[in-house]
C-alpha cells in the first residue's frame, strides 16, 4: 500500500467525502466517490465517508471499497418513489447529524459530491468550524428534473434555471469548485454564475481495464454501460442498431439498470432486434473489464454526461467509442481519431458511425484503439488524487488542473507516432502481466480456502465424534447413576417398611 510519508514532511490529512450517492449505488458520482476515498485511503490518509443509509440498517461502519478500509457513516434514508435506486435523507434531522460526525472526526477538509442534501448541511456545518472546503459537482438539472412528480413539462426550463441558480447560491459558499472537464466547468461557470471552477478529471487506473485482447468485428458488438435512465438516450441506440445491415449480425450487450429497462426490452422487440439485444443487468467488478473486452466499439448517446466513467473505462481497455456530440463526451472521443461523434438525437449519423467501425479493416481498428489507450493516460487517477490532496492542504502553489487540459491532449493524432505506440504496447503488457499476477493471487488464495476448508471439516469430524462418544459415556453413566439411584431407593424404602413393623 502506497502512505504519505509523514517523515517526509507530509502529514496525512482527515478527509471527510459527502455524498449523495454511494456504493453499493452505481452510477458515475458514486463510482468516482468510491475511487477517490480508496486512492486517498491507500496514499494514508483517513477517510470518512458520509451518505444515506441504502437499506433500513442505519449508523456508522467500518467498510472495504475499492479495495480500501474507510469508515462510512450511514444515514437514515427513505427510498424515492419516482427512482428505481435513489434515496432521500430527511433534510431536517441532517445539519444535527453532520455536525455531531465534524465534531467528532475533526477534518482537514470536506469535500462534496454534491450541492443537493448531503452538501446543503455539509456547507454550513464546516464553515461555522473553519473547515477547508471543496465541491465536485456532478450534477446536471437534466438528470434530475425527468423523476420530479410535481413539474410539468412546460415548467421545466424555468425549474432548470431556478436549479442552476440554487447550486450557485450553495457552491459559491466553498473554497474550491470542481467538476471533471473544461467543457463542464464553462456550463458550470455560466449557468450557475460562478468563477474560478477548477477542471479535474475524475481519473482512471488505467492498467485494471487494459488488455491484449485485439479489437475486432469478426462478431461485431457494441456495448452500452450505465444506468438505464432517459437521459442516456439508450433508445437511440437500439433504433440505430436496427437501422444496421442485417448481413452484420450486430449483437448488443447492455449492462446496467434503471428505471428504463422494461421499456427498451419492450422497444428491441418493437424493432425486431430482440434476439441480437442481451441485458445483463449490474455485474461484478471482476466481469466488468471482460465486457468491455468484449466489445468492437462502446455506445454513449448520452446528452447529460459531464465526463462518463463508462467511456473512459472502455478507452482504457483500448475500444473505440462512438459518442453523441453533446457536453463533456466530445473531450473524451476525438472524432475520428479514437472513435466518433454524432449529432445528439440523430439515429441515422448514430448508425453510419457504428457501421463505420462495425466494418472496419483490422489496421484501422488497431488505429482507433491505440489512440484510445493514448488519450487515456491523460486521466491518470494518480495525477486526480494528488490535485485533489494538494487542494485539501489549501497549497496555492500546487497544480490545479489534470493533463486532460493540456494542448498536447486536444491535437489531432491521426496515426500514433512510433514512440507512442510503443508506450502504448508497453501498457498492454503491463496490464496482461498484472492480470496474470492477479490471477496467480485469486488461485492461491482459492487454494488457501479450500485447504482452510478441509482443515475445518476435519476439525468439525473430529468434534462430532469426540462428542458422540462423550454423549455415550455420559449416557452409560447416568444409566449406572439411575441403577443405584432405583437401588437406594429400594433399600431405603424396604428398611422403612422394616421400622414399620
Amino acid at each position: 500500500m502506497s502512505v504519505v510519508p509523514e517523515s517526509a514532511g507530509v502529514k496525512p490529512l482527515t478527509i471527510v467525502i459527502g455524498c449523495d450517492t454511494f456504493p453499493p449505488d452505481i452510477n458515475g458520482a458514486a463510482r468516482f466517490a468510491e475511487r477517490l476515498a480508496g486512492g486517498l485511503s491507500r496514499h494514508g490518509h483517513d477517510v470518512h465517508i458520509i451518505t444515506p443509509a441504502y437499506s433500513a440498517n442505519h449508523g456508522t461502519f467500518t467498510e472495504v471499497q475499492d479495495g480500501a478500509r474507510m469508515t462510512v457513516h450511514r444515514i437514515k434514508s427513505y427510498k424515492l418513489p419516482s427512482h428505481k435506486t435513489l434515496r432521500y435523507i430527511w433534510p431536517w434531522t441532517l445539519r444535527s447529524k453532520v455536525d455531531a460526525i465534524l465534531d467528532q472526526v475533526k477534518p482537514d477538509a470536506v469535500h462534496i459530491q454534491s450541492h443537493l442534501i448531503m452538501g446543503r448541511s455539509l456547507v454550513p456545518s464546516a464553515t461555522a468550524r473553519g473547515i477547508r472546503l471543496l465541491a465536485t459537482n456532478h450534477i446536471m438539472p437534466e438528470n434530475l428534473i425527468k423523476y420530479s412528480m410535481i413539474i410539468p413539462p412546460f415548467f421545466e426550463k424555468t425549474a432548470m434555471k431556478m436549479a442552476w441558480a440554487d447550486a450557485g447560491r450553495i457552491l459559491k459558499q466553498v473554497d474550491y469548485i470542481t467538476t471533471p472537464t473544461r467543457r463542464a466547468a464553462n456550463l458550470l461557470e455560466e449557468a450557475a454564475g460562478l468563477s474560478g471552477v477548477l477542471a479535474i478529471s475524475c481519473g482512471i487506473d488505467a492498467a485494471k481495464f487494459a488488455n491484449t485482447t485485439p479489437t475486432s468485428n469478426a462478431e461485431p458488438r457494441v456495448l452500452f454501460l450505465g444506468r438505464l435512465d432517459y437521459e442516456k438516450h439508450i433508445h437511440n441506440l437500439l433504433k440505430a442498431v436496427a437501422m444496421l445491415p442485417k448481413k452484420l449480425n450486430t449483437q448488443v450487450e447492455i449492462v446496467g439498470d434503471g428505471g428504463e429497462r422494461k421499456s427498451l426490452e419492450n422497444l428491441a422487440m418493437e424493432l425486431g432486434i430482440a434476439k441480437q439485444v442481451k441485458f445483463l443487468g449490474h455485474v461484478t467488478e471482476e466481469e466488468l473489464p471482460r465486457a468491455y473486452e468484449r466489445a468492437t466499439v462502446f455506445a454513449m448517446p448520452s446528452i447529460a454526461e459531464l465526463q462518463s466513467i463508462a467511456t473512459m473505462e472502455a478507452m482504457a481497455s483500448g475500444r473505440p467509442v462512438v459518442a453523441a456530440d453533446a457536453m463533456a463526451l466530445p473531450h473524451l472521443v476525438h472524432d475520428g481519431d479514437n472513435g466518433y461523434l454524432f449529432p445528439p438525437d440523430d439515429v441515422v449519423a448514430f448508425a453510419d458511425r457504428l457501421e463505420r467501425i462495425l466494418t472496419a479493416d483490422q489496421a484501422e481498428l488497431e488505429r482507433l484503439s491505440e489512440n484510445s489507450l493514448h488519450l487515456i493516460q491523460a486521466h491518470d487517477i494518480e495525477r486526480t488524487l494528488a490535485i485533489f490532496e494538494s487542494l485539501y492542504r489549501g497549497e496555492a502553489e500546487g497544480q490545479q488542473t489534470s493533463d486532460d487540459n493540456s494542448d498536447d491532449y486536444n491535437q489531432p493524432i491521426g496515426l500514433l507516432p512510433e514512440s507512442l505506440h510503443q508506450r502504448v504496447l508497453a501498457l498492454r503488457e503491463r496490464a496482461r502481466a498484472a492480470r496474470e499476477a492477479a490471477r496467480e493471487l485469486r488461485e492461491k488464495a482459492e487454494d488457501v480456502r479450500d485447504e482452510v476448508r478441509e482443515t475445518l471439516e476435519e476439525i468439525r469430524d473430529d468434534v462430532l465424534e469426540r462428542t458422540k462418544e462423550v454423549n455415550t459415556k455420559i449416557k452409560k453413566s447416568a444409566k449406572k447413576t439411575a441403577r443405584k439411584a432405583k437401588k437406594v431407593v429400594k433399600d431405603a424404602a424396604e428398611k422403612l417398611k422394616g421400622d414399620d413393623e
